[in-house]
């Protein structure tokens, strides 16, 4: 049965964004500011795909999930690695860095390992508190959110850097994390759904693995998360390279902070909330369908503009549209794994499906950059996809014959 939503002066939506949009804020200034300062000092799109792996913990995270999602309240874990990222971003700004600085890719893993940790609170706390009805909308918001977090980090803050430095871009980053702290604060801790599996006789560490283990060989799981991996994976061999694509088309780093950083996840406002109004309209299915082969097809535009027609308005249509229907795509895609998992060990299997369907796939930037750099963009936009587009239909058949669960079934 669904705890209803624990009383609390903010509403838990207005919670949730807070929590997302504080994730996607240093993610989104590092995933355009890195690209593009180590593309200023010559490295290969190679070497840039395995920026990729500074995300690690966004993978490594269903180690420690059933730790966040058995032990010790969710507002403490919450406030915890708020405050720590707030901490993180004083610190970066008090020491000050130089592109290609050891210290600079240790506090980004850092900063990754925080962000990662709070994502698991987050979306049990998501999953314990919504209904089938709710999840399409509230990802919608989610997706928005950590969209608008981007905005700032990828808009703003880039922006703030190409005209001051570090010291004072990582100032206005911890007093923005601040100011999104602020619902966590006020929240309560809500009902647990069902009691925490209680300990046995092993030590705890075998608990934790023997646990992990019975969400992930539950039937239909590990197929299902391979699925999101393989349609994840293509579209990541194209976005990896679109921040690299457009330095290499002349833009500087205040160009790029409005186009791909105001504007374009700007518009992937619009497309969260799109996407939020489509999940009531239609299921699961059509949602996800629909908008994966849209995105397909925005890769085309890069296509082209990559052997050289269009020029900048193409650039700038291509940008927008990704924003809008790469976001749609994620709110779909997002909702059904909520859909698919346990409110009683919602952290644990949220984040199974995350890590290894979705943040694993963050190696489909690697594979971009190689074909980037062997046979050019144009080739590495069309490769990707058709990796997304067979990955897109090879998920929608198996889930047509094997929903996993009830919600599942529910929702498609």
């Amino acid at each position: 049965m669904r705890v209803p939503a624990p009383p609390s002066s903010s509403s838990p939506l207005l919670l949730l964004a807070g929590l997302y949009a504080a994730q996607g804020l240093p993610y989104g200034f590092f995933t355009l500011a890195l690209p593009v300062l180590m593309r200023e000092a010559g490295w290969s799109l190679t070497a840039l795909g395995f920026l990729q792996f500074l995300a690690a913990p966004w993978v490594l995270k269903l180690l420690w999930a059933p730790w966040v999602d058995h032990h010790g309240a969710r507002r403490t874990w919450l406030l915890s690695m708020q405050l720590a990222s707030c901490a993180l971003a004083l610190a970066m700004a008090w020491l000050g860095f130089h592109e290609g600085s050891v210290a600079l890719f240790v506090a980004v893993f850092v900063f990754n390992l925080f962000a990662a940790t709070q994502d698991v609170a987050t979306d049990g706390l998501a999953v314990r508190l919504l209904s089938a009805s709710q999840r399409g909308v509230a990802n919608g918001i989610q997706v928005g959110a950590y969209r608008f977090g981007m905005v700032l980090g990828g808009g703003l803050l880039l922006w703030v850097f190409a005209r001051t430095g570090w010291t004072v871009t990582f100032l206005g980053m911890a007093a923005l994390l601040a100011l999104l702290t602020l619902p966590v604060w006020r929240m309560r801790e809500p009902a647990a759904i069902a009691p925490a599996p209680q300990p046995d006789d092993r030590p705890r560490g075998r608990q934790l693995a023997w646990l992990w283990l019975s969400r992930a060989l539950r039937p239909g799981v590990l197929t299902l998360a391979g699925l999101i991996f393989c349609f994840r994976f293509g579209d990541q061999m194209g976005a990896g390279l679109i921040t690299p694509f457009l330095l290499d088309q002349g833009l500087d780093k205040a160009d790029l902070a409005l186009l791909k950083g105001t504007v374009g996840s700007g518009t992937s406002l619009l497309g969260a909330a799109l996407g939020g109004a489509l999940m009531l309209r239609v299921g699961r299915r059509t949602a996800l369908l629909g908008s994966g082969m849209l995105q397909a097809a925005v890769y085309a535009l890069y296509v082209a503009a990559a052997l050289g027609v269009g020029g900048l308005p193409l650039l700038w249509g291509a940008t927008m549209l990704e924003g809008v229907i790469g976001t749609m795509v994620t709110v779909a895609l997002f909702s059904l794994m909520m859909d698919a998992a346990d409110p009683a060990h919602a952290g644990t299997d949220y984040t199974l499906l995350g890590s290894v369907g979705v943040s694993l796939a963050a190696l489909g930037s690697v594979a971009g950059g190689l074909v980037g750099d062997t046979l050019g963009y144009a080739w590495a936009f069309g490769a990707g996809a058709l990796v997304s587009l067979a990955g897109l239909l090879a998920l929608v058949r198996w889930l047509d014959a094997h929903p996993v669960n009830a919600r599942v079934r529910e929702a498609w």
